[in-house]
């Protein structure tokens, strides 16, 4: 009898012991659930956007983007993931301009998603070629490359009109030929190391070479 007992009082701290396991896995599932399930990601505030760039950007970059100054690039029609990202490198120093890191620093990632959504969302003015004999050369740059130094066709990344790749290309369509050749420049020469791809192929361009690309590019649409 004794050893019955022994044995029944067994089995019941078993069952109590695996009932209170199985409570409290039931209760843990619903929290690793709830924690392997990825946020929503904040649709960009556009209202907050055109408040921001009218307060920090329109300055340099024109009131909807499409500044009059040849230095200062236009960001209307901009890919906006592109633009967060260069704001984003702006201000961790990656991409080195200190103006504009003194700009970047004051924005939240939810700042600059607000205003690169805004004013992508305006249409950029058309710009325009001025040197015939420029133009030229830099459209057999821009669609073609130059195959005796494997510079590669600009136009196999920004795309035949200009417009680039969303979130991978930026549009240069338009832009300004004085900041197109600024940057290229920049690139060649070590100055602006946010992109190694860049840097590669501005390598092998010449100070004509680059102004002739620029120049093309700015008469893009």
């Amino acid at each position: 009898m004794k050893l019955i007992a022994t044995l029944l009082t067994a089995a019941a701290l078993a069952v109590t012991a695996f009932s209170t396991f199985a409570a409290e896995e039931k209760h843990a599932e619903p929290a690793a659930k709830a924690e392997s399930v990825p946020a929503k990601p904040t649709k960009p505030d556009l209202a907050k956007g055109e408040a921001n760039f009218g307060a920090v950007c329109a300055a340099c970059h024109g009131a909807d983007g499409n500044s009059g100054t040849p230095v200062n690039p236009k960001l209307s029609q901009q890919h906006p993931e592109y633009l967060v990202k260069q704001l984003q490198e702006f201000k961790s120093g990656k991409r080195n301009n200190a103006i504009m890191k003194g700009f970047a620093a004051a924005l939240s990632d939810e700042d600059m998603k607000n205003i690169a959504y805004w004013v992508s969302s305006k249409k950029s003015k058309q710009g325009f070629a001025k040197d015939k004999e420029l133009v030229a050369m830099g459209e057999r740059i821009y669609r073609g490359g130059i195959s005796d130094r494997q510079v590669p066709a600009c136009a196999g990344c920004h795309s035949p009109t200009g417009a680039g790749i969303p979130s991978q290309y930026p549009r240069l369509g338009g832009q300004h030929a004085d900041y197109t050749a600024a940057q290229l420049t920049s690139f060649r020469d070590g100055g602006r190391k946010n992109s190694l791809q860049m840097t590669q192929v501005a390598a092998k361009l010449n100070d004509r070479e680059i102004k002739a690309v620029a120049d093309y590019v700015a008469g893009l649409h």
